[in-house]
């Protein structure tokens, strides 16, 4: 399973917390879509499974494109909801919530341990759609795949800080071997950022 983030967005761009705010990708997002779909399309995958949050379906819309697949939607595997952060970048979350801030629990938000149950909980669910060596691309964000990844992995709560965040337009893959889940990439098809309208 191909755990992919969207692309890039204004919000991205400018420090903001999305959250499940539903922002698009922007220009430069468009493009890290297109270039990572026709890498993904080389895998040929069997399923696309996506967040409903338009970052997310307007990442896997050139891969479906490619490989002539359908997109389903999944809205479990959303953003983990920010609260009173969304729309607010990290300066402004530290000066406004500084306590919250050090404990990263957005007021009237989500916690992490909900986000990980519901994310991979969808992505079980795909697993389970997917007959033995197929391959499923699942495309969510940076926090939801993350705790969703820590959870199938089984790593305690306190421990999934080591995967790391995932860049705009990367993935992970993960595989289920034995009903155990193992990490084979994580952070893969880091790009140079694409020069806007270059189809090379």
């Amino acid at each position: 399973m191909v755990l992919w983030r969207h692309g890039q967005t204004l919000w991205n761009a400018e420090g903001r917390f999305q959250g499940q705010s539903d922002i698009p990708l922007d220009p430069t997002g468009e493009a890290q879509a297109e270039r990572a779909g026709r890498l993904l399309a080389a895998l040929r995958p069997d399923l696309i499974v996506s967040s409903d949050l338009r970052r997310a379906t307007g990442t896997a819309a050139p891969l479906a494109r490619l490989t002539g697949l359908d997109i389903s939607v999944d809205k479990d595997l959303r953003e983990r909801y920010g609260g009173r952060w969304e729309g607010l970048t990290d300066k402004e979350i530290r000066e406004q919530y500084p306590v919250e801030h050090a404990s990263w629990m957005p007021p009237d938000g989500e916690t992490s341990a909900i986000v990980a149950q519901r994310a991979a909980a969808a992505m079980q669910r795909v697993a389970e759609r997917m007959p033995a060596g197929a391959l499923a691309v699942v495309v969510s964000h940076g926090a939801a795949i993350r705790f969703g990844m820590g959870q199938l992995l089984g790593l305690p709560l306190e421990s999934w800080g080591i995967l790391g965040p995932l860049a705009n337009c990367s993935w992970s893959v993960v595989e289920r071997r034995r009903e155990r889940w193992r990490l084979l990439e994580h952070n893969a098809g880091t790009l140079p950022e694409p020069t806007l309208g270059d189809d090379r």
